[in-house]
């Protein structure tokens, strides 16, 4: 048997098997340098749970606070706006109006409900300001409408009462009719009626309460999307209209679309009738535009007749409103006055489709 001597003082026995002790002092050294080089080449994330993406994390030597993950931004909410044909139901007269009904009958998929305006108590909104308060008892027939594919926007103002901005001075107890209205039907959509832009104070107030609604629904994931409803003349929209406009954008309110009031002549049933409304609408859109600080308004404008007797629209001239309508790319059509005769209301339905 072999047995390893060692020289005196110097050397000891080796096991066998073992490597000699040189080699392990490089196996050691190789495998340290390899391990620091594997951890420098580690992605930045691996350096600990909180790193930002994109960043690298905190050394083990860093005094600095170790970073946090950053909140994701809440996804724009998708804008909901009526299109098409939207029909305007008169809640004070019709309370019971079945919602869901027409959208199975006619295919109407868009109603405006209104009017609301301030009761006795200034800051009440009532149908027609003298009806019931608002959400009896309309509200609970929105359940089926939605359901069957429709969906609704309430009016806030017109021809009826007297206007929520005009007759309730508080500003916090403005928005807060408003946001009542709202939360009632769940309203995606409000429309305001204006027959005179009353002076100042109520413009800023109107306008102050419209902006500070749409924030709270941007917050929480929601859209509201607010028209104006204007009456139009040959020249367009009133100077007092365009500069009410300017300072309800000025104030931080969005509007995406000015509905125009234009009455039906009564001239013969010739297509002349159609002329004198169509020239409104080219005047009143350079108007919007700078109102609206846009170079071009066309998608931001809705057309609404109004006729004065049942049947005062025909055939040919709703085929002609349609027309007008996708040629000019209008947001949507609509009547009020007298109800459209119900073949007219069927082509002119399936003509904005």
């Amino acid at each position: 048997m072999s047995v390893a001597t060692e020289r005196p003082g110097t050397r000891r026995t080796r096991e066998p098997g073992t490597p000699p002790r040189p080699l392990v002092v490089l196996a050691s050294i190789a495998l340290a340098a390899g391990t620091g080089a594997a951890v420098w080449l580690l992605p930045s994330r691996a350096h600990g749970e909180w790193a930002v993406a994109g960043q690298a994390g905190p050394s083990a030597t860093s005094s600095g606070p170790v970073s946090r993950p950053t909140a994701t931004p809440s996804p724009t909410p998708a804008v909901v706006r009526p299109s098409g044909f939207v029909a305007f139901v008169d809640a004070a007269r019709g309370p019971r109006f079945n919602l869901s009904r027409e959208v199975r009958r006619g295919h109407v998929r868009w109603f405006t409900l209104g009017h609301l305006t301030a009761g006795q108590k200034g800051c009440v909104p009532r149908w027609g300001g003298l009806g019931a308060r608002v959400g009896d008892p309309l509200a609970d027939r929105l359940a089926p409408l939605r359901a069957a594919g429709g969906n609704a926007g309430i009016a806030f103002g017109g021809p009826e009462g007297r206007e929520l901005a005009a007759a309730c001075s508080d500003p916090a107890r403005l928005t807060a009719a408003y946001r009542r209205a709202i939360g009632v039907f769940g309203a995606t959509y409000i429309d305001f009626e204006v027959s005179a832009p009353g002076d100042d104070a109520v413009v800023l107030r109107r306008a102050r309460a419209i902006a500070a609604l749409q924030r709270e629904a941007a917050r929480e994931g929601r859209s509201l999307t607010v028209s104006f409803t204007l009456p139009i003349t040959r020249a367009g929209l009133s100077p007092g209209d365009q500069e009410m406009l300017r300072a309800t954008r000025s104030a931080g309110a969005e509007i995406a679309a000015v509905n125009l009031l234009a009455p039906l002549g009564t001239a013969p049933v010739t297509e002349s009738r159609l002329r004198p409304i169509a020239s409104a609408v080219r005047a009143a859109h350079p108007q919007i535009a700078r109102s609206l600080g846009e170079s071009t308004a066309w998608r931001r404008i809705a057309l609404t007749p109004v006729l004065a007797r049942s049947g005062d629209l025909t055939r040919l001239e709703a085929r002609r409103l349609a027309a007008f309508s996708s040629r000019n790319h209008l947001a949507w059509l609509s009547a009020r006055g007298a109800a459209l005769s119900p073949g007219i209301a069927r082509f002119l339905i399936g003509a904005t489709r």
